[in-house]
């Protein structure tokens, strides 16, 4: 036989297509068999079988004729499982080309099998692959090989993080749920073996429910093995059939011997296939042991008897009726004419933060979960649930088992690193990549790069995020969070930053890994608005917090009770130590540096790097160092590393911005003290460095913006009131308006008299123009008529009163010669 002939089997229509028959599975004559094969005409060596094998299968069960089983899949093989409720998307058959620029994918059912866009909508936004956020600044995290973070999470509780508003999905009506004519799509029909299409229609006539792959003879079926009224294990009795997944069709049942409740069975695609049957028993045995709010839970494993008497084994979840995190995303896409659509950010941050403690805790399991993706995550109502849970294995010994993945979110060294917490993080950050882009993980069979922010709104607006996506895929696995709890820690950090953006108030929250600033460094830099001075980078060294001890270490005590000891009785300590601790030998770092000796602080950073590679506190110190040796180009250089490690963190954020604006890069400086403003109003550094660099920009609004955030319960809340009025009477421009505005300002604050005479002396100046050039009969200005010899008066009679309050001799006369120059003409 050769390509396209008919089959030559006796009643048998189907066709030779890459040496097989698609209807009967008999392999091409001329086909070598098996080394061993049976020769043709042979009994079938099948338990069960009375079969003639014939061109190296049996022409009853199709199996080949060997009498070994099928080898496993191969460890290497991904194996995409299937959602509870929602089958997987695949490609279709060519029906036509994508038009959409670049792409060489093909349209089915009105959307692309390749870019997954659909046939008349607008072209896709370029994606590219970002290492930078700023030109001048790595974006790297640094490089680890032991958990440094403390697990402590700053989140609250509930689906939300007790912060967004989830949408409600609604549980769905078990009983509503059941397919009214269960069957696999066409275009859905696919062979285990060689990924090729299957069951696919031919001249009118619809494809086989079940039969062989023309290219390999792989038997293939796609019909439902449980029907409604089975009674399966003598206790479940089935009602019909939810969905078909990877790894099966999956049903809906009722347990007879718990008062009817609903439960779902779920099965193997193939009994015939390794592959299946282990993934089926992985499931089996971990999750029996498995007990999470956030993981479906497991109640029984049971067998049936198929058609051909062969047991399959079904294995007994609880009902979970929602949607997936797949459907989700693909009913917004239906909305707008897509076949995905991005949720919105908030949404998809409060989603990590409920998957990654279900996988913290099969990680202090020694699970992995190997396979997380938006079709494996059920949301009903406000809860989320993982599900579809055959690729869990333990990670410390997963030699004896198959590793199974989906391609697009699975680590690029899975295959060779096998199952880990490192690799489960990286398909956390895929997953969330897909559900906040709405993007397809994979496009021309390769996974989708992250998109730069340089071309991506999203990724520009929230660098943040964009940070926790490079941490969270970085291909080094050493490089990515060091734990489910880290991440979970900075993504809660990120989502208080997120909701400031989008909501437009603050969100504070705590740090686990930084105490708070020490002191300011920035604050009286804007006593001349119109030329607002830069740090020192030595005060801002001084005034950045540092990072909490972690209390599990030896010397936590000891550091406790000697927090006020100066530098030389810490250093005296850490010499005196036997074996210094970890939190000593830090300790000993900032002790070098607080008296200035950079190169000892340097040393002893060097022997932690080699002792601790990876440690985050290395690259904070080091900045630190660099701001004490007056260089804060290298500090925003090791800061900038922090970020990367740490997105989350509002520490990082400002000593970057600090180090930025001391070197002059006020570009830098005055996005990341926006980034820690913004949802961090109490770090009045952070307001007061924005409006210095909104200022040398020229954009007092902005600078009155960024003070107006200070809340009144902070101790720099007058300072930023007081500059935000000598702003507004200080720009050009000035008219009746804005000066009223900035006296309205000096009446509401409860001000020192010294300052009180001040500040109401320079909105008198200020006025004197105005009241010159305008008509009388306005209202009065801080209690004073609006005339020019009132305003003189009332100016004269504040700067007398300054000067007897004035600290210095030079001040005092100052001040009486400008009330000598103003006081109003004497008629006398």
């Amino acid at each position: 036989m050769s390509q396209g002939d008919r089959c030559t089997r006796p009643g048998c229509d189907g066709t030779i297509d890459c040496g097989y028959c698609d209807t009967c599975g008999l392999a091409e004559v001329a086909q070598a068999a098996p080394a061993s094969a049976a020769p043709a005409g042979n009994a079938c060596r099948q338990p069960g079988c009375g079969g003639t094998v014939d061109g190296g299968y049996c022409d009853t069960c199709g199996m080949a004729a060997a009498s070994q089983p099928a080898p496993a899949a191969s460890q290497s093989a991904p194996v995409t499982n299937a959602p509870m409720t929602s089958a997987p998307v695949t490609s279709a058959p060519v029906t036509g080309a994508c038009p959409q620029p670049g792409c060489t994918g093909t349209i089915d059912g009105g959307y692309c099998d390749t870019c997954g866009l659909a046939a008349g909508a607008p072209a896709a936004e370029p994606v590219t692959t970002g290492s930078a956020v700023s030109s001048r600044l790595s974006g790297r995290a640094s490089r680890r090989t032991t958990t440094t973070a403390r697990s402590t999470s700053r989140r609250g509780g509930g689906l939300g993080a007790g912060l967004v508003d989830i949408p409600v999905v609604p549980v769905v009506d078990p009983a509503a749920a059941v397919l009214d004519n269960p069957q696999v799509a066409e275009n859905k029909r696919f062979c285990r073996k060689c990924d090729q299409p299957v069951g696919r229609g031919k001249d009118g006539k619809p494809g086989r429910l079940h039969g062989f792959c023309p290219r390999d003879g792989t038997p293939f079926n796609f019909e439902p093995s449980l029907t409604k009224g089975t009674l399966v294990g003598g206790q479940y009795l089935v009602r019909g059939c939810l969905a078909h997944g990877g790894l099966g069709w999956i049903y809906l049942a009722t347990d007879r011997n718990v008062n009817d409740r609903w439960v779902v069975l779920k099965g193997l695609l193939d009994i015939d296939d390794p592959a299946a049957r282990a993934a089926a028993e992985a499931e089996r045995r971990f999750l029996a042991e498995v007990n999470h709010p956030n993981i479906v839970m497991i109640h029984n494993f049971v067998e049936h008897p198929g058609d051909d008497g062969k047991p399959i084994g079904y294995i007994v979840m609880e009902y979970v009726g929602g949607s997936s995190l797949r459907k989700l995303v693909e009913d917004r896409g239906q909305a707008v004419g897509q076949r995905l659509a991005p949720l919105p950010l908030p949404q998809v941050i409060a989603y990590g933060l409920e998957i990654l403690p279900a996988l913290g805790y099969l990680h202090s399991q020694g699970l992995a979960y190997c396979d997380l993706k938006p079709d494996n995550a059920i949301q009903y109502e406000r809860r989320l649930k993982l599900i579809d849970m055959g690729a869990v294995v333990p990670y410390e010994n997963s030699g004896g088992f198959d590793w199974y993945g989906t391609p697009g979110y699975q680590a690029p060294n899975f295959e060779s690193e096998g199952p880990s917490p490192a690799a489960d993080i990286y398909t956390v950050g895929r997953t969330l990549a897909v559900l906040a882009l709405g993007i397809s993980p994979l496009r021309s069979g390769v996974p989708v790069p992250l998109p730069d922010p340089s071309n991506n709104s999203l990724m520009a607006k929230h660098e943040s995020f964009y940070r926790v996506l490079l941490r969270a895929t970085d291909p080094d696995s050493l490089r990515r969070f060091a734990s489910a709890e880290e991440m979970a820690d900075q993504l809660g950090g990120v989502l208080r930053e997120v909701l400031a953006v989008e909501n437009g108030k603050p969100y504070p929250g705590l740090s686990t890994l930084f105490g708070p600033p020490r002191s300011v460094f920035g604050i009286g830099l804007l006593g001349e608005p119109a030329a607002p001075g830069r740090p020192h980078p030595r005060a801002v060294a001084h005034a950045l917090p540092v990072p909490l001890v972690d209390t599990t270490d030896s010397a936590a005590g000891l550091l406790a009770t000697v927090s006020s000891a100066g530098p030389e009785e810490i250093l005296r300590l850490a010499r005196d130590a036997t074996t210094p601790s970890t939190e000593l030998r830090f300790r000993a770092v900032r002790a070098y540096l607080e008296l200035g000796d950079v190169a000892a602080a340097q040393e002893a950073l060097q022997r932690l790097r080699t002792d601790l590679p990876g440690d985050w506190r290395t690259d904070w110190f080091a900045g630190v160092a660099a701001l004490v040796a007056g260089d804060p180009s290298a500090a925003a250089a090791a800061f900038d590393v922090v970020l990367a490690t740490l997105p989350g963190e509002s520490a990082p954020k400002l000593a970057l911005a600090a180090a930025a604006e001391c070197a002059a890069d006020d570009a830098v400086a005055g996005r990341y003290y926006l980034q820690v403003n913004r949802p961090n109003p109490d770090i009045a550094d952070a307001a007061f460095g924005r409006a210095r660099v909104a200022l040398r920009a020229g954009r007092p609004a902005e600078a009155l913006t960024a003070l107006d955030t200070v809340a009144p319960t902070s101790s720099q809340y007058v300072t930023a009131q007081t500059v935000a009025v000598r702003i507004m009477i200080g720009s050009g421009g000035l008219d009746e308006g804005r000066l009223r505005a900035a006296a309205d300002r000096v009446e509401r604050l409860s001000l020192d008299k010294a300052t009180a005479h001040e500040v109401r002396a320079s909105v008198f100046s200020a006025a004197l123009p105005l009241v010159v050039s305008s008509a009388g009969g306005r209202p009065p200005l801080l209690g004073c008529t609006w005339s020019q010899r009132s305003v003189r008066a009332a100016l004269e009679s504040e700067l007398r009163s300054g000067a007897r309050l004035a600290p210095d001799e030079a001040t005092r006369v100052e001040l009486i010669d400008r009330a000598n120059a103003v006081r109003p003409v004497s008629w006398v």
